[in-house]
Parts: C-alpha cells; sequence; structure tokens
C-alpha cells in the first residue's frame, strides 16, 4: 500500500519539481575564440555547477531563480564573474583573459623552487620525484638530486647549504611536522614517512624563506595536500618489501571525500638474501596506516583532515669496536602519529582565512647491548606536539597580498636514560606579518618579519625578512632575499640545560633564473653567518659561529631530445663551523665541497616503458681523528662519493586496474662509499662507517583502478 501511496505522491510532486529546475548552459573560450576545456561553472554561494567539455560547452541544472552570479574559474585564467536573471533556461557565452599573474607578473624566488601541480614551469612534481632513478619514492631522497643539498646518506635529514638536518624544517600545509623521518640506527638514516602522492604543491626553500615559517635556521620544506580527487579510486601494490592497498572515494556530490590506505613492509626476507653489513636481529617491519577527508564548505571553502600512524620495530647486531670478540645490538620500537586539520574559507572584502591545528606524538623505544658484557641500556623516549595557527590574507589590488598570523605550539618532550628522567615542556608562540607589494607588474618586493617566544628559552627574538625581484622578460627574473633565522636547540641539549639562547642565522641571497615549460635554468649564490651554535666543550653553551657561502646552478630540458627529460645540478659550498666539541671554525663533517646531481627519464613509447638513470657525486667530507693533533682538527678527508641509479617502469592495463610494474637498483656498479670512521676510545681502532646495504633492489607492481597514472607519467615528459 505504502509503494502505491509514494508512487501517487512523486506523480503529484515530480511536475512541480521539473518546473523547479532551470537549465543553465553555454560555451567557454579564451580571448582568441578557442573553446576551453576543464573550466568550473557555478552559480556563486550554490552547490550548482559543471565542468566545461573538451569543446568549451557546459549544461547543468539550478533551483535557484532571479538575480544570480555566475562564476567561470580554471588555473592560469583570470576568474570571471558575470550577472545573470533566472527566470527560465539560461544560455551564456564567456571569454576568460590568461591571468596576468601567470604570464607576465614577477613572482619571489630567491632561495625558492617551486613545484606545484598547477603550474607548468615546475621544478620537481610528484611523479618526478616517484621516477627519479635511485630516490627510492622518497621526496628528500629526489631532493638530494637539487642545488644545495648534500649527499648525507649516512644520517637522516635534509642538509641544506651548510645546515645540518635538523635545521630544515617540513611543514604541511603550513603546520610543522615534528618527527618527519622514521626513527634511525647508527649509521642508518630513517627514511621520510609522506608519499609524494598526497601532495598538491612543493615549495624547497634553501635559505631565504617566508616568515609566515619559522624554527628552521637553514631551509623550508613545505608541502601542500592533494584538495578533492578527481574521481574514485583504489589501488593495491606489491614488492619485495611489503604490500599496500588504498581507497579514495569521492562523494555523489562531488563536494567531499574520504581515503584510507594501509601498508605493511617487511625487509627480513629480503635482508635473508642479500645480506647487509649489520646482521637483522629483528625486521625491520613496518606497519601504516593513514585516513583523509576533505569537504567544500562552500564555493570557496574547503575542510581537509589527514592523519596517519605507523608502527616499526627493527635490530641490527655488528662486531664491536669498543671490545673486540664482542657483539654490539641495537634494537628499536617507534610508534608515531601524526594528525592534521585546515580549513580555508574567503571572509569578503578580498579577505581569506586559512586555520589549522596539528596533533603528534613520537615514542622511540631503544634497547643498547654490547653482548655479554656490559648490561643493556635502555632510551625511552617521548615528543609530543599540539600546535594552532591561524593566517589571514588580504588582496591589496590586483597582485598586492598582505598577510598577518600567529602560531602557537605545546610541546612535552620526556626522555629516560635507564633510571635517569630529563624532561622539559616548552610554550612557544609566534607572530607574522608580510606583505608582497608590486610596484609594478614586474618588480616586487616581499617585506616582513616574525615574533617569537619560548618559555623553556624564556626568550624573544624578531626576525625581519626581505626580498626584491625583477622580472626582465616574459622568462627570466633576477632575485635578491635577505633574512634573518632563529631556532631552538636540539631537545637533546634542553632536555639537560635550558638556560641556553636561540640559535641564529642570517642569510644573504642573489638569484637568476629563466623558466619556460620546457626548460628551466636557475643560478644562485648566497652567504649565510651563524651565530649562538650550540657548543659541548667545555660546558654546553650557544656561542658557537659559523658561516657558509657557495654558488649553486640547476638546468633542466624536456624538449631538445624527444620523450627525453633530464636535469643538471651542481653545488659549491665553503662552510665552517665552530660548534659542539669543535676547538675552533673548520668544514663539518657532514659538508662537502663540491655535490652534483645528473638525472634523466626516457620515455619509449612504442613499449610503454620509462627508462630513469641518476648519478650523483660529491667531494670528500672531513672526518675527526683523534690520533691527530688539534692544530688538524678535521684535516682528513673520506673519499668521493659516487653512485648510480637505474630504474624502469613498465606502463599496462591488468583487468581493468591500470598498473605499472617497477624494477629499480640503487648504486648498480657498487662504488665504495665512506661517509667517515669511527674510532675507540682508547683510539687503537677505527672502522668505516659505510651503508649497511650498499646496493639495493626493487622490484613491485601498482595498481590502480579509477585514476590512470600511466598517461601521468607521459604527460610528466
Amino acid at each position: 500500500m505504502w509503494k502505491h501511496s509514494f508512487n501517487l505522491l512523486l506523480c503529484i510532486c515530480l511536475p512541480a519539481l521539473v518546473l523547479a529546475q532551470q537549465k543553465i548552459s553555454g560555451k567557454i573560450t579564451d580571448a582568441k575564440k578557442r573553446p576551453l576545456p576543464g573550466v568550473n561553472v557555478y552559480i556563486k554561494g550554490s552547490y550548482d555547477g559543471a565542468t566545461a567539455g573538451a569543446d568549451g560547452t557546459f549544461s547543468f541544472t539550478t533551483t535557484t531563480t532571479g538575480t544570480q552570479v555566475l562564476v567561470a574559474s580554471l588555473m592560469s585564467f583570470q576568474t570571471q564573474e558575470q550577472t545573470i536573471n533566472i527566470t527560465g533556461p539560461v544560455q551564456v557565452t564567456l571569454m576568460l583573459k590568461a591571468a596576468m599573474s601567470e604570464l607576465k607578473v614577477v613572482t619571489i624566488s630567491a632561495g625558492s623552487i617551486e613545484a606545484s601541480n598547477d603550474k607548468n614551469n615546475t621544478v620537481l612534481k610528484p611523479l618526478d620525484i616517484v621516477t627519479t632513478a635511485g630516490a627510492t619514492a622518497d621526496i628528500v631522497n629526489a631532493l638530494k638530486t637539487l642545488p644545495g643539498t648534500q649527499q648525507t646518506n649516512d644520517r637522516e635529514g635534509l642538509f641544506v647549504r651548510g645546515g645540518t638536518g635538523y635545521e630544515t624544517q617540513i611543514f604541511i600545509d603550513g603546520l610543522m611536522v615534528r618527527n618527519p623521518f622514521f626513527t634511525s640506527l647508527p649509521d642508518m638514516p630513517g627514511r621520510g614517512r609522506f608519499s609524494p602522492f598526497l601532495f598538491k604543491g612543493t615549495t624547497f626553500s634553501s635559505g631565504g624563506y617566508s616568515a609566515q615559517y619559522g624554527q628552521g635556521l637553514s631551509s623550508a620544506l613545505v608541502l601542500e595536500s592533494e584538495d578533492l580527487p578527481a574521481r574514485s579510486s583504489y589501488s593495491l601494490g606489491a614488492s619485495v618489501l611489503g604490500v599496500s592497498g588504498g581507497l579514495d572515494e569521492l562523494s555523489k556530490d562531488k563536494k567531499g571525500s574520504f581515503g584510507i590506505e594501509a601498508d605493511y613492509t617487511n625487509l627480513a626476507p629480503y635482508f635473508s638474501i642479500a645480506k647487509p653489513k649489520q646482521e637483522p636481529t629483528v625486521g625491520p617491519e613496518i606497519i601504516g596506516t593513514s585516513l583523509n577527508f576533505r569537504r567544500r564548505t562552500s564555493s570557496t571553502g574547503i575542510l581537509k583532515f589527514y592523519g596517519y600512524g605507523n608502527w616499526s620495530r627493527m635490530g641490527f647486531k655488528k662486531n664491536s669496536i669498543e671490545y673486540p670478540g664482542y657483539q654490539e645490538q641495537t634494537d628499536v620500537r617507534n610508534q608515531n602519529v601524526y594528525t592534521n586539520l585546515t580549513y580555508k574559507e574567503s571572509l569578503g572584502s578580498g579577505w581569506r582565512m586559512n586555520a589549522g591545528f596539528s596533533y603528534s606524538s613520537n615514542i622511540d623505544k631503544i634497547k643498547l647491548d654490547t653482548i655479554q658484557k656490559s648490561p643493556v641500556t635502555n632510551v625511552h623516549a617521548r615528543s609530543d606536539l599540539s600546535q594552532l595557527r591561524l593566517m589571514l590574507t588580504k588582496s591589496l589590488g590586483a597582485f598586492s597580498q598582505l598577510r598577518l598570523g600567529g602560531e602557537y605550539q605545546y610541546a612535552v618532550e620526556r626522555s629516560e636514560f635507564n633510571s635517569y628522567n630529563a624532561n622539559y615542556v616548552d610554550n612557544y608562540s609566534a607572530g607574522f606579518a608580510e606583505s608582497d607589494i608590486y610596484f609594478t607588474p614586474r618588480f616586487v618586493g616581499r617585506f616582513g618579519g616574525r615574533l617569537e617566544y619560548s618559555t623553556v628559552l624564556a626568550k624573544v627574538n624578531l626576525a625581519p625578512r626581505a626580498s626584491l625581484a625583477y622580472k626582465l622578460d616574459d622568462y627570466s627574473q633576477f632575485s635578491l632575499a635577505y633574512g634573518d633565522y632563529y631556532q631552538k636547540p636540539e631537545p637533546q641539549y634542553l632536555r639537560f640545560k635550558q638556560d641556553l639562547s636561540y640559535m641564529k642565522a642570517t642569510h644573504y641571497i642573489a638569484s637568476f633564473q629563466r623558466l619556460s615549460s620546457n626548460y628551466t635554468f636557475r643560478v644562485e649564490a648566497f652567504y649565510k653567518k651563524y651565530k649562538d651554535l650550540v657548543k659541548t666543550v667545555p660546558d654546553t653553551l650557544t656561542n658557537g659561529t659559523g658561516y657558509a657561502k657557495g654558488i649553486e646552478l640547476f638546468w633542466r630540458d624536456r624538449k631538445t631530445i624527444k620523450n627525453l627529460d633530464y636535469w643538471i645540478s651542481y653545488s659549491f659550498l665553503d662552510t665552517k663551523r665552530n660548534y659542539l666539541f669543535y676547538p675552533y671554525e673548520v668544514q663539518p663533517d657532514f659538508a662537502a665541497k663540491h655535490t652534483a646531481s645528473l638525472v634523466m627519464k626516457k620515455y619509449f613509447p612504442k613499449i610503454t616503458t620509462n627508462i630513469g638513470v641518476t648519478y650523483s657525486y660529491a667531494s670528500g667530507r672531513p672526518y675527526y681523528n683523534p690520533n691527530l693533533p688539534e692544530s688538524k682538527f678535521m684535516s682528513e678527508k673520506t673519499i668521493d662519493f659516487n653512485t648510480l641509479g637505474l630504474s624502469a617502469s613498465y606502463l599496462t592495463t591488468v583487468g581493468k586496474a591500470f598498473t605499472v610494474f617497477v624494477v629499480s637498483v640503487t648504486n648498480v656498479f657498487d662504488f665504495k662509499q665512506v661517509y667517515g670512521y669511527r674510532y675507540s676510545t682508547d683510539r687503537l681502532r677505527r672502522e668505516e662507517i659505510v651503508p649497511n646495504a650498499p646496493r639495493f633492489l626493487f622490484v613491485g607492481m601498482f595498481m590502480n583502478f579509477g585514476i590512470d597514472r600511466r598517461q601521468d607519467v607521459i604527460n610528466n615528459l
């Protein structure tokens, strides 16, 4: 009975519902009357809209009536708004003009390399990262092929322009990531925790970065997460290291999405065949999962959540250099959780809001043991970080902008060394103001500053920053940058002594770049002055000094040879430091004077295969020999670093899945790599610090249902 009632009600109401909906249709072209596909067209303040097809036409229905505003937007074009009166079907013709900001207007570039998916003249995209041979799909490893970075493969982190790995900070959607790498073991650096495909934009600032960000003495890696996916999809992966799977579901109204991923990695089977230098005792084994949620709250607002958790365990043992005939064993258990919630919205009158909250927790349980010789040492460490951030942006005319904001961080550091505890809590707050002022479309200045306060240091700092850029023509520009940068000492020092000061670095940068859709050329010179670095001898104080200066070159060519993409980078670095236990200023043990990389990718259409080659070089690094007099401190150097990586990706379809088969090998020719030397306490014995796995072979298959990333690989060339 109820079915008949429902059908009757539907028949009665359906004509009214149909009459209440009006059709909006039309065509969109550029200034030369060429159709523009992919334009987003919608009624302002509603969810009614469509995307223009290949011929530039669009059509959708709406229940709104009366005077409304029709909006048409497309990246690289000026957004157009047209008033329409909806009393019946409406047909319009729209023309979008190329955005001045994309074609003619200068942008700030000194010290920064943009890598946004939304621009054609990018330096590195996510697919560049995963297809760079030898990078093993790790963001930081791929960035090591760019100028300014060091090939420090014996320790974790991104070492930039004479700075340590700690001096580079990583941000996701403006919020700092406290533990971006998996916990490392001695001489075995931890890998980055993030997939490149999570991010639509990457800005690698090797110096002179914006006042929006702080607590990075040398560099900032700013990652911007993806918005809504184009369509629903799911993926499966299997390799010699483990398995993975993921789901990305787009809602029916195309205004929201959610995604979940999980992966399991176990290197024990691989290491049972390819024996590493140190003998595995546990794993290495990693279980990881992540969750994301995105929702458009309006035509101008979006809410995004991203969180992950991973659990790892690993252990190795080796012959003891301190006690000949005995073995040393190190075991690590790690738990890490990271969450990130952001909200963006237009407030009207040219104002935009960007708010965010993040919480992360990292727990390490470490056991150190000289087997049958000394008692086991237990180290427990936990880091918790909660942070809030708010930034308001105001448009000032056509191009200029004003940014105002602040952030607050609540950090809790706990550590236990056997029965000894060393803990502290820090309340860190900061405010910043910065403006991009366009004197002309070809001449821009960025001026701002950052004010910071830390309760653990009980000190305030003020960091002024300024940049200038002048566009010589549509493709070339010259830039200058200056700034002061402050950073708290590492937690390992603050746990035991808290009357320290901020470390400080002052940057001076001059750069020239020429960017087009097929070529990229950059040359950059810099000078960096360090002050108040941490010294541990004769006491822990912040009175260390140093400097770094150099010149860097980058060239990328996507056109000269069909289907070949390659880039060359070179860095010259002159740097010295007097910090930690150093008796005077010398070249530190993580810095090489010369570094260079050549990355090549060739696509073969007939066999749908991409071949990648990466060669990296670094001159020898200093190392500490305790048998030499102080006058020869750090005077000896390691052999030069060389490595050649190869990769091959075969693109095909398996059933309904877009599939990529991948094979990659690091250090193909087994070049000997020595990062330094370790000496026994009595100085009678030493051992080389070398890679635990001199060569690594990866074989994997990745299947994606819904989104064809094979075409992305082709388009990337």
